[in-house]
């Protein structure tokens, strides 16, 4: 994936997060209650006492909240001279043993009945449940209610009368509409993520991934497009809902503790984020398991339970920013809403004196800053590693290349015939011309290595390869030429020729003519198509060899169509 296209799919993610969460915002309605329905009251109960009985008691009405720590809590709603008339009771999302509902209409007569958790039905309004009011025969003018243990004060906070177009007078479509493309935003990070992964095998692009599935699923779930999964039942999304929370914040705390850079972060602080996501699952999975087994403080002990992971992660932005991490950035702006919603949730279930508040509009707008700040992140990282990966490539190159050549003439050297011998005869490099000077060494003796240097390097000039002829280095005055084609014995023999008056142009001060002695072997592929170097070498270096001990300065060439090594240079190549 190249930097221009993930540039723009990012800047196209920008744009798209900034309309959904515009939308979140406009399509948010501004009042989610039915206050003008009916007024609320409270009474607290035992377990099994009838609406008669409660009747008569004592009743605390406009009370923002109200304790769930009776076995039965009773709620009465009168319902306004004039107002709409209530065909649902909706209320927040909770686990609870069972609902009774009893309607009183106007002539007095009751209707009664009762909903087991499996009765309830997921709303359109998001994480709330609605349960039908039984039919009266003229208008209704008051409804009782009794929860049976309650595990969480939202459920008689949020509790109120709903008429028949609740869901339209909610504006919950458009919400819904926004809430929907926002779930196919999510899908994105998971395409991106899948692209990088491919390239980029880091554990933070799996956590990231892991985050935004699970975020998916929360806004699935949490929200009223729960109402579109079918007939789930109320307390398996309330389970499945609290164990999402968890398993969202363990990803979280996965994420930054692979993508925040290595010396970025107290190491301390890096072993604590596992063990928050370990304790953020195990704390989820508890609760959601066994819902009622500390009622009614449970629901407090839950939110304590969360604090030092909101503790742990405010300090692992705090350390991660001021090393100067770059990924923390990009965490504290995904971060920022999600840990406000934390704190929001964490004051107002711990207060018994505030009313609940699970700030959901804000949760789905953090939803999309998350996403954003966090594939932002991962894309910055993925070119910042990618760009050391290619420089580091490019170093190990260039540092490969260098081994390959002589530092003196810069031509290749031995290593690399070795190597590549294969492939260069499957080329059509048939002919080795191997070429020493002669009397080289009076040559150093006389004047010096550093004049015998210019010496070689000005063969080496002469040497140089073209199209149809690599040069290299064997060591000390020996050079090698591969070459191809119909003329190879001319190309090799005008470039040996040609070191005389190239030396003698080049350096100065020579007292002789430099000259030198070559032995070529030609040996066609189909000759001898498994022929080895060593093979070849040893009898290339044998022509040598004889030119030299026919009197040097000439070349002695042979070619091959079919080729049986001497034993001695069997003997020789075994050797080599």
């Amino acid at each position: 994936m190249s930097a221009n296209l993930v540039s723009a799919c990012l800047k196209w993610l920008f744009a798209l997060s900034a309309l959904l969460t515009a939308g979140i915002a406009a399509a948010a309605p501004a009042s989610l209650e039915f206050g003008a329905l009916a007024t609320r009251c409270f009474a607290d109960g035992a377990r099994g006492e009838s609406f008669a009985v409660v009747a008569a008691r004592q009743w605390s009405c406009g009370e923002a909240s109200h304790s769930i720590a009776p076995e039965r809590v009773f709620a009465r709603f009168d319902v306004e001279r004039g107002a709409e008339q209530p065909r649902f009771l909706e209320t927040r999302r909770a686990a609870v043993k069972g609902i009774d509902v009893l309607v009183i209409d106007a002539t007095g007569a009751a209707r009664f009945a009762h909903y087991t958790p499996s009765d309830l039905l997921p709303s359109r309004r998001g994480g709330y449940i609605r349960a039908s009011l039984p039919v009266a025969d003229s208008p209704i003018k008051r409804v009782f209610v009794a929860f049976d243990e309650p595990v969480h004060r939202m459920m008689l906070e949020k509790a109120q009368l709903a008429p028949a177009d609740a869901h339209d007078a909610l504006g919950s479509r458009r919400l819904l509409l926004v809430l929907a493309a926002l779930c196919g935003m999510l899908l994105m990070p998971l395409m991106f993520d899948a692209a990088f992964y491919r390239v980029l095998r880091e554990p933070f692009v799996l956590w990231h991934s892991a985050l935004a599935v699970t975020l998916l699923l929360t806004i699935l779930i949490s929200s009223g497009l729960s109402f579109y999964l079918g007939n789930l039942p109320v307390m398996a999304m309330s389970a499945m809902n609290t164990l999402l929370f968890g398993l969202s914040v363990a990803a979280a705390g996965m994420f930054a503790c692979s993508f925040i850079e290595e010396d970025k972060l107290d190491p301390r602080l890096r072993r604590a984020l596992p063990l928050t996501g370990g304790w953020a699952v195990l704390v989820s999975s508890l609760h959601a398991a066994f819902p009622f087994a500390l009622r009614p403080v449970q629901s407090d002990i839950y939110y304590c339970a969360y604090l030092p992971v909101l503790v742990i992660f405010v300090c692992v932005l705090i350390d991660a920013l001021r090393r100067g991490s770059r990924a923390a950035r990009y965490q504290a702006v995904g971060w920022a809403p999600m840990l406000l919603v934390g704190v929001i949730r964490l004051v107002s279930g711990l207060a018994p004196s505030l009313p609940s508040a699970d700030a959901m509009i804000l949760f789905y707008t953090g939803c999309v800053v998350e996403v954003l700040a966090t594939t932002l992140g991962v894309a910055d990282r993925f070119m910042i590693i990618k760009d050391q990966r290619d420089s580091a490539r490019t170093e190990a190159l260039v540092l490969e290349r260098l081994s390959e050549r002589d530092a003196l003439t810069g031509l290749f050297n031995r290593r690399v015939i070795e190597d590549r011998f294969e492939r260069l005869r499957a080329e059509g490099f048939t002919a080795i011309a191997i070429i020493d000077l002669d009397h080289f060494k009076q040559i150093n003796d006389t004047h010096g290595h550093a004049v015998g240097d210019k010496v070689l390097q000005a063969v080496a000039d002469v040497l140089h390869p073209d199209e149809d002829t690599l040069a290299f280095r064997m060591g000390g005055e020996e050079f090698l030429l591969l070459l191809r084609g119909s003329s190879v014995l001319q190309a090799a023999e005008r470039r040996r020729r040609a070191i005389t008056t190239h030396v003698a142009a080049k350096v100065e001060g020579l007292d002789r003519m430099v000259t030198a002695s070559m032995g070529l072997l030609e040996v066609p592929r189909n000759a001898m198509p498994n022929a080895r170097f060593a093979e070849l070498y040893a009898r290339a270096d044998h022509l040598l060899y004889e030119a030299k001990q026919a009197g040097r300065n000439r070349t002695l060439n042979e070619r091959l169509k079919a080729f049986t090594p001497r034993r001695a240079e069997r003997r020789k190549a075994a050797a080599a």
